[in-house]
């Protein structure tokens, strides 16, 4: 039976039709396309205490941007910061904006808002005619607390005398909202630690340095900062005594050098050094090295006061060199170099037992530099000790120490000119006088009589 020319091109005209009707469908699936712009908020702070700058970045890879709004709310209260309106370009808008990156401010003061919580709004629309037209949106918001009041902080001991290259105790109260404190002795930070008895409920001791080479008239002030970063500064009352250094002068021998040299195989020099500019580089170089590898260690110091009572000296010693002498340092003749003694050196017969000159935890007990065997004890608060040039250790890091218990030997490694202690006292990283910390009288009216009228107010 023959077939009929119609019945053979009917299939090739629905061809077409389907075609168009999945042309149709594809439009409609890029017209009405679902996928939300990409909305990008930083910084996300958790306190807007000054002016802030957000930077939002915008990305719609589709049907492209329409619209940004730029809003915060406090109180039930919608204030606009920004509004754009992004042009439909070409077809299917293939032209128009799909990346967009734009910078808003928020000045808590000069927007007037009100202390508390402040939500940051950024909302964003695409061309997609989903939503009735209005196409598809994003929101991010962004809660913060606005704060812009600085904590308070006030001293509360009254007399603060300080000898140059001494310590001193202040004790000072803060507002609650107080997250960090401290007293500043020009550029250097003593941190504030709370006093936990009942009775002295949101107070802070600190103890503080003022350095050798200070001025009698240093810049003293304490210091707080909230949680929004708000930071207060308050002045007391300090009277900082003049100090003389003793000079002292040390003569470098080849005898010497021959000795002490070897020791330090470890430290690299150029090799084309002669054994005098090897030990001056030493002398310089590695004793910074050692100053501020010590004074990164003491600040791992325990919020709690540790020690008790005047501190040890060592036993049947004799003072070999005082803190703040001012060393010149000679060779066949010549001045070769100058450095300041940031300790006591103390001499008994060889291999003395060596006491922790107070409670305390072992925070270094190691070989360092130019001070060889050494032992740092942590006394807390930022108070540590230093024993240095010791001829064997017999503690270890993380060790509790008692005041009296033995903790190694005297001896004469590292730059040692002889069997000896070198015994050093720091206040946060800054070597300060032991003699003080030596002395019953000076820490009972420096220190305990401020702490124990506490208790009285």
């Amino acid at each position: 039976m023959p077939v009929s020319k119609k019945n053979i091109y009917r299939p090739l005209a629905i061809v077409p039709v389907i075609m168009i009707v999945g042309l149709l469908a594809w439009l409609l699936l890029v017209i009405f396309e679902g996928e939300k712009p990409l909305v990008a908020l930083e910084p996300m702070p958790e306190y807007l205490a000054k002016e802030q700058t957000f930077t939002i970045k915008l990305r719609d890879s589709k049907r492209g941007l329409k619209r940004l709004r730029v809003s915060y709310n406090q109180g039930g209260r919608d204030v606009i910061l920004l509004e754009k309106e992004f042009p439909f370009d070409g077809l299917l808008n293939r032209q128009g904006v799909h990346q967009f990156e734009q910078t808003v401010t928020m000045d808590p003061v000069s927007l007037r808002l009100a202390q508390g919580r402040v939500d940051l709004n950024v909302q964003a629309w695409d061309y997609s005619r989903r939503g009735g037209g209005d196409g598809n949106m994003s929101l991010v918001y962004h809660k913060m607390t606005v704060d812009t009041l600085p904590p308070s902080i006030r001293t509360v001991t009254r007399m603060h005398n300080i000898n140059i290259g001494g310590t001193g105790l202040v004790v000072y109260r803060t507002s609650s909202d107080t997250v960090k404190s401290g007293v500043y002795v020009e550029d250097l930070f003593f941190p504030g630690f709370p006093l936990d008895n009942e009775n002295r409920k949101g107070l802070y001791v600190t103890y503080i340095a003022v350095p050798y080479h200070s001025s009698l008239d240093p810049k003293i002030y304490l210091w707080a900062q909230d949680g929004a970063e708000n930071t207060s500064t308050s002045t007391f009352y300090f009277h900082v005594r003049r100090r003389l250094f003793q000079n002292e002068k040390m003569t470098i021998t080849d005898r010497f050098l021959e000795r002490i040299l070897p020791y330090f195989s470890f430290y690299e020099t150029d090799p084309e050094l002669t054994n005098i500019e090897r030990y001056v580089k030493i002398n310089n170089d590695l004793r910074v090295e050692d100053d501020e590898r010590f004074a990164l260690i003491s600040k791992e110091t325990s919020p709690q006061r540790l020690w008790e009572g005047p501190w040890i000296r060592l036993k049947n010693a004799a003072t070999m060199a005082k803190f703040g002498n001012q060393r010149s340092y000679y060779y066949k003749g010549e001045k070769i170099d100058e450095q300041v003694h940031l300790g006591i050196d103390l001499a008994s017969l060889p291999n003395s037992p060596v006491q922790a000159a107070n409670n305390g935890r072992v925070l270094f007990a190691e070989r360092n530099g130019i001070y060889g065997l050494t032992v740092i004890i942590d006394h807390g608060q930022g108070l540590s000790s230093l024993y240095g040039h010791l001829s064997n250790i017999s503690v270890t890091p993380d060790q509790h120490v008692k005041k009296g218990e033995i903790i190694g030997s005297t001896g004469q490694t590292g730059l040692a000119g002889g069997d000896h202690l070198h015994f050093a006292v720091m206040v946060n990283g800054v070597f300060v006088d032991p003699i003080e910390w030596w002395d019953s009288h000076w820490i009972k009216d420096n220190i305990t009589k401020k702490l124990e009228l506490l208790d009285q107010q």
